[in-house]
């Protein structure tokens, strides 16, 4: 049996490109390098999509080490968004990313909406990608960013100028979970102009040494990742997918099909694959092969037919 994975993200509308994926698997920004890095590992063929590592206007060397930190159910991370820039991503990356056929998505960041502005200025020059992805939502940086994604004015200027500016592609917001509603930020989002929203990004989190009595990561606090957040992450997408008509691609804990199919059935119409990655670097095309899998089983012929299908306990009762 025949199984149609493609998903649409955002239709073609004014001149611009739409969004489709030949399935709904991406690998999320942050996990997976500029995608280059893990071209000796991973069929890169088969991915529905490569997020690469955020982008913004100038070079930035990140947050001090130690980075990463495991936790029983995941993993802290504090990288601090270090990137080579735009200009450099554009020179010295995106040329080996096109000869791959999938689709390559560019994680966007700014300290101000003129960033956000100037990087997506720059990338709507250059071959090869086909999405932005605004990231107002990283815990990890001290300025910018995070300030879009906690106020509804501040995300709708954000995602406001970046619709005026991504003239070719379409656009995603990424959200923050770390607010008291997730949905009142989506809304604005959605609003101002986003294609599609990726929901949610890693929640602040802590560890600490008994021994040193320091923080495990070189600063305080990091964003915590894996299973542990997916049910925070699944509820989100559910809420976030009720409240609007955009697309909705869900992340947060997924390292097996079922977590995958699972969202989906929650409201999202595609997935990103994280932390998994540095588990296994080739677990996003596992979890695709279960999907397929899944659905060839269960005589699915098209992986959208489970989107939004979650029961509710009054369904169920009547």
């Amino acid at each position: 049996m025949q199984v149609d994975l493609s998903v649409e993200l955002a239709p073609p509308s004014a001149g611009r490109a739409g969004l489709r994926l030949k399935n709904p698997i991406l690998v999320a920004s942050g996990t997976f390098g500029y995608g280059v890095e893990f071209a000796s590992l991973v069929d890169m063929n088969r991915l529905g999509g490569i997020v690469v590592k955020g982008l913004s206007a100038q070079p930035i060397e990140g947050a001090p080490a130690p980075r990463l930190c495991e936790t029983p159910v995941g993993m802290l991370n504090a990288v601090g968004l270090q990137n080579i820039g735009v200009r450099r991503f554009i020179a010295e990356k995106l040329p080996a990313l096109r000869q791959y056929d999938t689709a390559i998505i560019a994680n966007v960041f700014g300290h101000t909406v003129e960033e956000y502005v100037e990087v997506i200025g720059q990338l709507e020059q250059a071959e090869g990608l086909a999405a932005y992805e605004l990231n107002i939502s990283c815990p990890n940086v001290k300025k910018g960013g995070m300030q879009f994604g906690i106020d509804p004015n501040l995300t709708r200027e954000v995602v406001s100028a970046a619709r005026r500016a991504a003239a070719r592609r379409p656009l995603m917001v990424k959200l923050s979970p770390n607010v008291t509603d997730i949905v009142a930020l989506a809304r604005a989002a959605a609003e101002a102009g986003a294609d599609a929203l990726s929901v949610a990004n890693t929640w602040t989190g802590m560890a600490i040494d008994l021994e040193t009595r320091r923080s495990r990561l070189g600063q305080p606090t990091g964003g915590l990742s894996g299973p542990a957040i997916k049910p925070l992450a699944l509820r989100m997408v559910w809420e976030v997918a009720r409240a609007v008509r955009v697309p909705v691609i869900g992340l947060g804990g997924i390292a097996t099909g079922a977590d995958a199919l699972e969202f989906l059935v929650a409201g999202a119409r595609a997935v990103q694959v994280g932390t998994a990655n540095f588990v296994q670097p080739s677990a996003a095309v596992r979890i695709l092969e279960e999907v397929e899998n899944y659905c060839r089983k269960n005589r699915i012929a098209k992986v959208t037919e489970l989107c939004g299908t979650l029961k509710t306990d009054t369904e169920k009762r009547s």
